[in-house]
């Protein structure tokens, strides 16, 4: 029998600690948070210290029993959950579970932190323990309290001023603002007009170009041609003046330095997997926690990288004569800088742990461990360990020559050019940017011939290109990641829930994979930022969390902070209950009046997004969605000829809807019938559940595609793979369906989730 019972979080790292610990430990998952708060009011009781009611989650009641009766029979208790304060949270909860079923006894109980899950990191850990850090465990209940304080009191503020089914979060409320004001920032934006003039040249058979920088004697800013008419005006007078030739005039160069980027942070790394690699943060830390886990890759299972949740860019010692040893094996002596380089993270307050994200070791070469590791965990390895080789790398030398041509008197064109004459680091490693600058002139590959000052060069043509400036791009996954780091709003283990939260609400969707806010998103940031300013100001929030990382490290006590936050949070949030209605948030006047009645119109917000509406409703029922004009809007809706409403006869027009024409009854609201212009695809499978209707093919209001009863509303089946005509042969349901996924190919699978079925299937055509 073990006489020792560790502790973890998840069943794959427990598995990798049973490898290094031996026979007398016996290692059990949590599998994640054992306790959270009871989902009602009340959980956090204000009146008397902020003290909070637990409840076990429901399912994980069996793993917490398992962990019971395990440590009846066990002499000591290792608690080795994740090394940040929400894995002390854990295990605090743990003990105070165990306490209280009295199964702990006078047995000791132990805290163990790693922050690789290698044998050795794992062994040091075991023999060096430490006791709970309720400083840590505190600051999680912290924040915990908050969350819950402000989504129990804000969200049902929302469900009365605005509509049922919507919430407000303490950290994900700035991040929608971001999005909000980035989406009216392009709205307000005004284009502008510019042109710019090159020449195109030729000097010892190599073609380049060059771009006017001074003309008639003036220096050339954005704007200093705005027309064609001055553009092709300034053409034709440099032609002319040029006749053929220009002069070399000037010639500089100089010589820069360009250094690696630091190792990874869960930011950047979230950040660069979304350039590079297109995966979302959910994905990237999904992926991350399974290389930190631990796999086997020839020599055991063993963790491959450092834990994935951390604003530190340090790396151990020991890390970095290894990875000094592997460059200078690999790229040569030349490669590596005479000291190791050291690097200051950019984070506000980093304190999540002690190292940066890294290869735990640096000679598991991508390419030799690509066997043991499906194509997303290769992918993210690959750039984890490119990153943390090159930043012990030696910089990139790049020569550059910028070279000036006379075309008469005052009027100049400039060429820029740049060679890489060493490539250091970037021989391994280049980091990506986000929405570079289109136009911007980048000249990092551009070659220029060798020119002397006074030499002549071919003008072969001068051409004026004309510009439009462009608005700020929305957000993609990494530019909010960095923003919010900036500001200082959430930290490494809260990003991807921020994201996925705004999305899951439907406040913000991906386009092209950029955030654009929804109709539902902007109203309730209108909400927030009109009368909680305070909650969602960026310097607040950032403030916030810096306090929050104060009690984490013994500085602060938590129960004032909570004081501090809820007395003037609370008497806010009645004052708005009984002094705002809802009509101030959800309409916005309009300098127009209805064209039925000659009422005053406004935007308002209904079940489908934003429309324009009359405020004598409901004795005027004028509506018009916002991209329609006055006059189309009272033109009758088109007819479909030769067919009637299959529910009440009536005749059946198209309608506008938030996501595009459709078809409806003319008879609405009292028929609802309603369908897609374009006719499902029927696959001819019989419903399982209401046996009258067949399974259709529809597309989601998200562009992915579904297969519905064709009987709906009446009847609400569903399922997201396409179905076959076949009986499972495990649990007899009607149907299977033909699902495909990139680790197990296409396959038969039942679709209900309790029988699990599944089995090879031979084509993936239907």
């Amino acid at each position: 029998m073990a006489k020792n019972l560790v502790i973890v979080e998840s069943p794959a790292k427990a598995k990798t600690l049973k490898k290094y610990l031996g026979k007398d430990f016996e290692i059990l998952a949590s599998y994640g948070h054992v306790r959270d708060l009871v989902p009602k009011t009340g959980a956090v009781d204000t009146e008397h210290g902020f003290s909070m009611k637990y409840q076990v989650i429901e399912k994980n009641a069996k793993h917490v029993d398992e962990i019971c009766a395990q440590l009846k029979k066990s002499d000591s208790l290792y608690l080795a959950t994740d090394p940040d304060r929400e894995g002390e949270a854990i295990s605090w909860h743990l003990y105070e579970l165990v306490k209280a079923k009295k199964v702990l006894g006078h047995k000791p109980v132990h805290r163990v932190v790693f922050h690789e899950i290698t044998k050795t990191a794992v062994q040091n850990a075991i023999k060096h323990p430490r006791e709970l850090s309720m400083d840590l465990v505190n600051a999680q209940q912290a924040r915990r309290a908050l969350d819950y304080l402000v989504g129990f009191n804000l969200s049902p503020l929302l469900w009365k001023k605005i509509r049922r089914g919507l919430s407000a979060g303490r950290v994900q409320s700035p991040a929608l603002r971001l999005i909000v004001e980035r989406e009216e920032a392009i709205e307000k934006f005004i284009t502008q007009e510019y042109w710019t003039i090159e020449s195109d040249l030729k000097a010892k058979n190599q073609a380049f170009s060059a771009r006017l920088i001074e003309y008639q004697g003036k220096k050339l800013e954005q704007f200093s041609i705005v027309n064609e008419t001055d553009a092709k005006k300034a053409e034709d007078i440099l032609r002319k003046l040029a006749k053929g030739k220009l002069k070399v005039e000037k010639i500089t160069k100089s010589q820069r330095k360009r250094n690696p980027a630091a190792p990874f942070t869960t930011s950047t790394l979230q950040q660069e997997a979304s350039r590079k690699l297109g995966f979302s943060t959910q994905r990237t830390m999904r992926v991350a926690q399974q290389l930190y886990e631990g796999m086997d890759v020839g020599e055991g299972a063993t963790g491959l990288i450092t834990y994935m949740r951390t604003d530190s860019v340090t790396l151990a010692n020991e890390a970095l004569t290894e990875i000094r040893a592997l460059i200078s094996e690999r790229y040569g002596a030349d490669t590596l800088p005479s000291e190791p380089r050291t690097y200051k993270t950019k984070a506000k307050n980093a304190q999540e742990a002690h190292e940066a994200i890294r290869p735990t070791m640096a000679h598991w070469i991508p390419e030799t461990v690509k066997h043991a590791l499906t194509p997303d965990q290769y992918k993210l390895y690959n750039l984890i360990w490119k990153r943390t080789i090159a930043c012990q790398m030696i910089h990139a030398t790049i020569d550059q020559v910028a070279i000036d041509f006379a075309c008469g008197e005052g009027n100049r064109f400039r060429a820029n050019g740049s060679t890489v004459t060493s490539p250091g680091f970037m021989q391994v490693y280049l980091e990506g940017v986000d929405d570079a600058a289109a136009g911007g002139g980048d000249d990092s590959e551009k070659l220029l011939p060798p020119l002397k000052v006074g030499e002549m060069v071919d003008l072969i043509a001068v051409h004026a290109d004309q510009h439009f400036t462009e608005p700020p791009p929305r957000f993609s996954e990494a530019s909010l990641v960095k923003t919010l780091e900036e500001y200082g709003i959430g930290r490494p283990s809260t990003y991807s829930s921020i994201i996925s939260t705004l999305q899951h609400r439907e406040y913000a969707l991906l386009e092209n994979k950029r955030f654009k806010p929804t109709d539902v998103g902007r109203i309730v940031n209108k909400f927030l930022t009109q009368y909680f300013a305070q909650y969602v100001d960026y310097d607040f929030t950032a403030k916030l969390e810096d306090e929050l990382d104060d009690v984490a490290r013994g500085e602060k006590q938590w129960v004032p902070l909570m004081e501090y936050f809820w007395k003037p949070f609370i008497e806010l949030v009645k004052a708005t209950e009984e002094g705002v209605k809802r009509a101030d948030v959800t309409q916005e006047a309009l300098e127009e009046n209805c064209p039925k009645c000659s009422k005053p119109l406004s935007i308002r917000l209904g079940k489908r997004g934003r429309f324009i509406g009359c405020t004598g409703y409901p004795e005027c029922d004028y509506t018009r969605n916002l991209t329609e004009d006055r006059e189309t809007s009272l033109l009758a809706p088109e007819v479909v000829e030769g067919r009637r409403c299959p529910k009440c006869d009536s005749e059946l027009v198209i309608k506008q809807g938030k996501y595009g024409k459709f078809i409806g009854c003319s008879s609405y609201p009292k028929c609802k019938f309603i369908e897609s212009l374009e006719k499902p695809e029927d696959t001819h499978v019989t419903c399982p559940v209401c046996h009258k209707g067949t399974l259709v093919k529809r597309k989601s209001r998200y562009g992915t595609f579904f297969y519905s009863c064709n009987q709906y509303p009446d009847c609400k089946y569903a399922v997201n793979s396409p179905p076959i005509d076949e009986k499972c042969p495990n649990c007899s349901w009607p149907i299977l369906m033909i699902k495909t996924t990139k680790r197990r190919g296409t396959e038969k699978a039942c679709p209900q989730k309790e029988c699990g079925f599944t089995e090879p299937h031979a084509s993936a055509e239907l």
